[in-house]
């Protein structure tokens, strides 16, 4: 009974004790939006590492302005490596998608030889798995690859 009595009196306590309530105010970090002037050199070197890690023309030729381009000569010539890229990446999806549609289609084969430009791709079925062999004539190497075949019983 005495518990019961000491809790009561603990909860009157904790209910009638003044509590203190302040508003959130939101503090930004960057100096640039308000936040702490001290912080810009970090948050500038935090962002030139990340930039220099994460860019696809770091290594430029030297070029030290991290990957601005003065020349427009020198940035012409990236977007159209750019196209060619991106074009030879289309292709190469085509093919795959023929090789896939050979195996798996509506008509597919058991076996079959897919030629492009100097790549020649072979495949073969089996019941229990799929066999590729790409072959590139210009590099003088091959590649095998083996998928086991889904059996449903």
């Amino acid at each position: 009974m005495w518990f019961k009595s000491l809790l009561t009196t603990l909860f009157l306590a904790a209910v009638a004790a003044p509590s203190h309530a302040a508003d959130l105010v939101y503090t930004p970090i960057n100096p640039s939006f308000g936040g702490n002037p001290l912080n810009s050199n970090h948050l500038f070197a935090a962002a030139n590492a990340q930039r220099t890690a994460t860019a696809r023309d770091a290594n430029d030729g030297g070029n030290d302005s991290g990957g601005v381009i003065d020349n427009p000569d020198q940035n012409n010539n990236l977007d159209f490596e750019l196209f060619v890229r991106q074009l030879q990446s289309r292709l190469l999806s085509a093919l795959s998608s023929q090789v896939s549609e050979a195996i798996f289609g509506d008509n597919a084969q058991d076996a079959g030889l897919i030629t492009f430009g100097d790549q020649q791709v072979s495949f073969e079925r089996t019941p229990t798995e799929i066999r590729l062999t790409i072959t590139d004539f210009a590099a003088g190497s091959t590649t095998d690859i083996v998928v086991p075949q889904l059996v449903i019983q």
